[in-house]
């Protein structure tokens, strides 16, 4: 769920009584401290896990599932996968509670053996700039060397896309153009958002590190843009062209990650990740409305992890709008997301996907029922997505 929410709640140009309305359907009033504590639960809760007698080499870890800035009811944390093999972990997004969420799943009784949040963490993927993919890359980030204990070997890979080099489009047409946010470096990548870090976190960095010989976090993380020379340059409109070919982003051993331009317009570049491992493979969609180079991707895969929107919440949401914000907010959570009838039918069965698990599923407070008709034109295994999920490969 986009930032366009975020931006209608605080309008003030909204009538206060549609903004009450708006923010009690996002469900606003649930307490946000509430979050980590709520989510504490067994690693192997929720429909799909394989037990922990049989847990596999390759595994898939759902940390948190909630979709969206909006800290709904507080009982899921936010958006952030795992894949796991053998002691290796990957993690793709990192939404808020991520590094908590990963840590109680390490040190619960089926959880992997891990001295330190980040001790088996090879590497990180983001799939886009949204902050409810981001928003404990800060945290993890600044921590990272207090959280890495007994790690040995290289740096965390981080992968995620580069600078835009032009803004998104207003919405909806017409509307009069915004004052640009940091207008030296309005869209940065995943790398350049990583730099700022360091001045945002200057003097707790500078502290630590002459008091305490505290390592910088860039000797613990190589940021790297994924590079789409001769692939695409966004435009306003951010909608992907079909490629011919995934994208290689790393071979880590036995693991080979590769990834695709999924379509979330007008955000631009956002990325879906395959992993491919000797026991199997899992391809996460990232935030992205039906796309023929996700199903390309994803052909044949055991698991795909994909978001989920249901749509009776964008028109409970729009309604509490003026009517042409409302159309246009609508419009925006239907098009560049992926509704309940959508996802099996258009996705994944025709990507001969073995496996369906929705996440970021948005609200993240609809009744489990609702999100099951997703099985309607799909053959193979639905799983709706809780948070510590553990789901074993072959």
């Amino acid at each position: 769920m986009c930032d366009q929410i975020a931006r209608a709640a605080a309008d003030p140009t909204i009538p206060a009584a549609n903004r009450r309305e708006f923010l009690k359907v996002l469900g606003t009033t649930a307490a946000a401290a509430g979050l980590v504590a709520a989510t504490a639960g067994p690693a192997w809760a929720g429909n799909g896990s394989s037990g922990g007698r049989h847990r596999g080499r390759t595994r898939l870890v759902l940390l948190g599932t909630a979709g969206g800035p909006t800290v709904q009811d507080g009982r899921q944390a936010g958006i952030s996968t795992a894949i796991v093999y053998g002691d290796r972990v990957y993690l793709v997004d990192l939404g808020i509670g991520s590094l908590l969420q990963l840590r109680r799943w390490q040190t619960s009784a089926a959880g992997a053996t891990a001295p330190s949040a980040l001790s088996g963490v090879r590497g990180i993927f983001f799939t886009h700039m949204h902050s409810d993919h981001l928003a404990d890359w800060p945290a993890t980030w600044v921590t990272g060397p207090s959280n890495a204990l007994g790690r040995s070997g290289p740096p965390i890979e981080v992968f995620g896309p580069g600078e835009r080099g032009t803004l998104p489009r207003v919405n909806p047409p017409g509307r009069a153009e915004p004052a640009v946010v940091a207008p030296e470096r309005p869209v940065p990548g995943i790398r350049g958002t990583t730099e700022s870090l360091t001045r945002t976190w200057a003097n707790d960095l500078n502290d630590r590190i002459r008091d305490s010989a505290f390592a910088h976090p860039d000797l613990l993380f190589h940021v790297q843009d994924i590079d789409l020379t001769g692939i695409w340059t966004p435009d306003p409109a951010g909608v992907p062209p079909r490629l011919s070919a995934s994208i290689p982003v790393w071979q880590d051993g036995d693991v080979r990650v590769t990834a695709t331009l999924v379509d979330h317009h007008p955000t631009a570049p956002a990325f879906a990740y395959r992993f491919d491992t000797p026991d199997g493979s899992i391809t996460v969609s990232g935030d992205t409305t039906v796309s023929a180079n996700l199903i390309d991707l994803a052909r044949g895969t055991d698991h795909l992890v994909h978001e989920v929107i249901d749509p009776a919440f964008a028109d409970r949401l729009a309604a509490t709008l003026p009517p042409q914000q409302g159309a246009a907010l609508k419009a925006h959570l239907l098009e560049a997301h992926t509704t309940i009838e959508q996802v099996g039918r258009d996705v994944a069965q025709p990507a001969g996907a073995k496996n369906l698990v929705l996440t970021h599923l948005v609200p993240s407070n609809t009744p489990k029922s609702r999100w099951q008709a997703a099985r309607k034109g799909y053959s193979g295994k639905l799983i709706v997505g809780e948070d510590l999920t553990e789901i074993s490969l072959g």
